[in-house]
């Protein structure tokens, strides 16, 4: 089965404005990679633009089944403002992110279609000067081996774009060995076969 280790996020914290018959729109992004987070980014811009027309903003976090994603029109007609910033963000596969559009009224209204095209849009601009970028998701393993092994374990840490985090010498060799997370179960596996057994792999986990 293949595992899915890698998500998109933005590479910058962006802000960027538009003008629309008179109403400015203030799109702000930032990485938020909980829900606490998202909601104190939120609380932040709002307080920030509380005397704003609407403060109307989307959020996704985490990955998978336990993605978590929130939006709000903030006082604007039902799905004209929330639902477009967070079509923005699922647009582009981002998860960890939080938009919030700000708006102050310049006096027309916009009607319905307006006002989708102008907060959507307004996300979709502030998230692409934000940038994209791609990230993995790493597990670490602890394995402990004798000396005479370690140029086979290097070779297999190498060929797996591994990293060490932790080393204890004693009599045995320990380390904590960060790889990612698709390619955990090959190199577990590879260092059984390549060290006949010798080499001992600590069942517990760090994430």
């Amino acid at each position: 089965m293949k595992i899915d280790d890698q998500y998109y996020n933005i590479e910058n914290s962006a802000i960027h404005e538009i003008k629309i018959k008179g109403s400015r729109f203030i799109g702000y992004a930032a990485l938020t990679e909980t829900r606490e987070q998202a909601e104190a980014f939120i609380a932040k811009i709002s307080g920030q633009n509380y005397n704003a027309t609407h403060n109307c903003m989307a959020f996704r976090v985490g990955l998978g089944d336990k993605s978590i994603f929130r939006y709000s029109d903030d006082g604007e007609p039902s799905g004209t403002a929330g639902k477009p910033i967070q079509d923005a963000i699922d647009g582009r596969g981002l998860t960890g992110i939080t938009c919030v559009v700000t708006r102050y009224y310049g006096g027309t209204k916009l009607g319905c279609g307006g006002l989708v095209r102008a907060y959507g849009g307004c996300a979709s601009e502030v998230l692409d000067k934000a940038g994209k970028k791609i990230c993995y998701i790493y597990d670490t393993v602890r394995i402990a081996y004798d000396y005479d092994l370690t140029g086979v374990i290097m070779h297999l840490i190498d060929k797996h774009a591994g990293s060490i985090t932790l080393s204890e010498y004693s009599e045995k060799t320990i380390q904590d060995v960060s790889l990612r997370l698709s390619r955990m179960s090959d190199f577990k596996r590879q260092l059984v076969d390549a060290t006949a057994g010798k080499v001992a792999i600590i069942v517990k986990e760090y994430n």
